[in-house]
């Protein structure tokens, strides 16, 4: 059975994910920043500061905040990053 959450419960819930990478990104100088949580649960976010524009930012997105998300909440179905810088 699927458990119903309303869209404060699943930021709040998102929020604190982030919280367990935050650390790292501030260490940079960066940080995330939820911008929306579609119906179909998908998160989008904005890497802000110094990780806008890391080309790092696409390794720590894939295996740092989507996968922090995906594993603690698992009624999201994808995590999207609207800013994420190509490494060359």
């Amino acid at each position: 059975m699927e458990t119903v959450v309303n869209n404060d419960q699943l930021i709040t819930k998102i929020e604190q994910a982030l919280d367990t990478m935050r650390p790292y990104l501030a260490a940079d100088g960066g940080n995330v920043k939820i911008l929306e949580v579609t119906e179909d649960k998908t998160v989008r976010l904005e890497l802000i500061g110094s990780c806008g524009t890391c080309p790092m930012s696409a390794m720590t997105f894939k295996g740092g905040l989507e996968e922090a998300i995906l594993k603690a909440i698992p009624e999201i179905t994808k995590v999207e990053a609207v800013n994420l810088t190509p490494a060359f």
